[in-house]
């Protein structure tokens, strides 16, 4: 059955649960000789990686690699082969014990009721595929991607621009690593990170969560990127978002503030930069037509609070019956510093696989 692979000429298919023995994955499509930077690799997933900060989840994972497939050593390093790059990462601290009084139960706003209602039974442990351990493995995918667009002069990042009602006071733009890194929320503006961290300390404290939102920019993506009309390049962007967990809404250039503007204002009028043509504002998002225009593609993704509050709380059993349940587990009080490496993955992700469709649809017969 589908649904457990994403793209269409660089594809990814991800496996495992969150408490089995490892996730993994298989990336077929990679061009044939890449060479893989494997330390990078793995800086991306540590970027990811639960316990690394007093904001997240207490859950240990070392989230090493174990490269399986689609690559041989050439000139002292890796080298992609064009072959599938076949992929592991192991759980080593899974407790799955942690949810056997949840097998008759539901939790609030969970998939566990979801998951139970498509395939008539579900993983109890940790949620099983639900479980945002399932983006470790788009982690890893996503670095192999942005070392292809590396080649190709584009970048992508992403910032933490607001936590609850805490928002950085400045427009979208592109940040560096080091300036998203400097703090452990992930915000490029040392006031507000502070202010994020004391509130999501705050809520930490008392057993709840919250949520916030996520800019992401990449520049340097030329003009033609995209397909018509069903595979616009920003309604690829929004699946790739909309599949991670807790993702309630996104935003493309102005957004919604755009749906208050008229046409007139919200135009973005177009200008010769020399080297190319391009435009003078970029309410478009860097999209026009569902293609790139050159210019810096902005994302906005809202993300949920967390489900999993450490507090008592009210549900039924499968049969209906009220129930009690005690709050407990290992989870984020605020998903949003982790989630900026996953957001900036699945953007690599969807912009290689354009990149090669993009090459195909230019390709020239004859001499």
């Amino acid at each position: 059955m589908a649904g457990n692979t994403f793209g269409t000429l660089f594809r990814l298919t991800t496996f495992g649960e969150s408490h089995g023995h490892a996730m993994g994955g298989i990336v077929d499509g990679c061009p044939a000789g890449l060479a893989l930077d494997l330390d990078a690799v793995q800086a991306e997933l540590a970027r990811r990686r639960p316990g690394q900060s007093s904001l997240t989840t207490s859950r240990k994972e070392a989230d090493e690699v174990q490269w399986l497939s689609g690559t041989v050593e050439h000139e002292g390093g890796p080298v992609t082969t064009g072959a599938p790059i076949g992929f592991t990462v192991a759980n080593t601290s899974a407790r799955p014990a942690d949810y056997d009084h949840l097998k008759d139960t539901f939790r609030p706003s969970h998939a566990d009721f979801t998951y139970e209602a498509k395939y008539g039974l579900r993983d109890v442990r940790g949620g099983g595929r639900a479980s945002a351990r399932e983006t470790v493995s788009r982690v890893v995918a996503g670095a192999v991607a942005r070392q292809i667009l590396a080649t190709l002069g584009v970048e992508v990042g992403a910032y933490v621009e607001r936590v609850q009602d805490i928002s950085m006071p400045l427009p979208p733009s592109f940040h560096s690593r080091d300036e998203v890194d400097a703090h452990p929320v992930r915000c490029p503006h040392p006031e507000t990170a502070a202010r994020m961290a004391d509130r999501i300390a705050d809520v930490k404290k008392a057993g709840d969560t919250v949520g916030g939102a996520i800019v992401l920019v990449a520049r340097g993506v030329p003009a033609g990127w995209g397909e018509p009309v069903f595979d616009r390049l920003h309604a690829d962007l929004a699946k790739a978002m909309w599949s991670l967990p807790a993702t309630k809404s996104l935003e493309l250039g102005s957004g919604l503030s755009g749906t208050l503007m008229r046409g007139s204002e919200h135009n973005d009028k177009f200008v010769d930069r020399g080297d190319r043509i391009g435009t003078a504002t970029n309410r478009s998002g860097g999209i026009q037509g569902g293609i790139s225009n050159g210019e810096d593609i902005l994302l906005r993704v809202g993300f949920k609070p967390v489900a999993t509050v450490l507090q008592p709380s009210s549900s039924v059993d499968r049969d209906g019956n009220p129930v009690e349940l005690e709050g407990r587990g290992r989870h984020d009080p605020c998903v949003l510093p982790r989630a900026v490496p996953l957001v900036e993955a699945m953007a690599c992700l969807v912009l290689v696989d354009h990149a090669l469709r993009q090459r195909a649809a230019r390709l020239t017969f004859g001499a």
